[in-house]
């Protein structure tokens, strides 16, 4: 028995998320598609982590058990072939067989990009989320340290989610700009269901002086999702990094 870790990236504008849906097509359906198609078989594979509709990964990985003798370097070959343009294969590996590609994983980075000026970019359609009023990058550096540590962010997620245990440690929140193109930056031990889309229209709200950088910490302890700001678009939201 092999344990094949997967390395992949992909443009999610034309998926519902990553995981399987009825009726709706996914990155995870496409790419077991494409495994059934090179094993001849239907293969279960496990992924780091969910994404929603509309939302992009540079980099996921999922995991595969598999009698298969096939070389990874074929297997990645093959796979490319077959995958639409949007989803790639960068990597194909061996891992323990008690690996698993969500249970593993330490920590995860996401990253938010939004164009920032009064006209869109066209070759940046569904991969930004245009804002067009000017960006106070001060307001928002100072609201996000007031994110970092480990808290309860029940303010932050969906309502209704299932998640009983929503405290998560947040390492590092950061602003990086080039030209029109503003990256807000947040790396942590694991994120709730919409928790990086609230906090990203949180801190438009701040940008906005709807909600001032002093108050995130009351929004964190008050644990009610109404303080927050609005949930950000998917289109401008990356899985950026995992980490193990």
């Amino acid at each position: 028995m092999r344990n094949l870790l997967f390395e992949i990236s992909y443009n999610g504008s034309r998926y519902h998320g990553w995981q399987v849906q009825q009726n709706a097509i996914t990155v995870q359906q496409v790419v077991q598609d494409s495994i059934e198609r090179l094993f001849q078989k239907r293969l279960d594979i496990s992924g780091c982590s969910r994404t929603d509709t509309g939302v992009h990964a540079n980099q996921y990985f999922f995991h595969m058990k598999t009698e298969s003798k096939i070389p990874c370097n074929n297997i990645q070959r093959a796979m490319n072939t077959s995958l639409p343009d949007d989803i790639v294969v960068l990597g194909c590996s061996e891992a323990p067989l008690d690996f698993h590609a969500r249970y593993s994983c330490t920590g995860k980075e996401y990253v938010y990009q939004i164009w920032n000026a009064e006209y869109g970019n066209p070759f940046l359609q569904d991969m930004v989320y245009h804002y067009r009023y000017p960006l106070r990058i001060e307001r928002i550096q100072q609201a996000m340290q007031y994110l970092l540590g480990t808290h309860d962010f029940s303010a932050f997620c969906a309502l209704h989610t299932d998640v009983e245990d929503k405290t998560r440690t947040i390492f590092d929140a950061r602003v990086e700009q080039e030209g029109n193109l503003i990256k807000l930056v947040f790396r942590g031990d694991g994120f709730l269901y919409n928790m990086v889309r609230i906090m990203v229209g949180t801190l438009l709200f701040v940008s906005e002086g709807k909600i001032q950088p002093e108050q995130i910490p009351e929004i964190i302890q008050k644990k009610d999702r109404s303080l927050a700001g609005k949930t950000a678009p998917a289109r401008g939201l990356y899985l950026n990094r995992i980490f193990y």
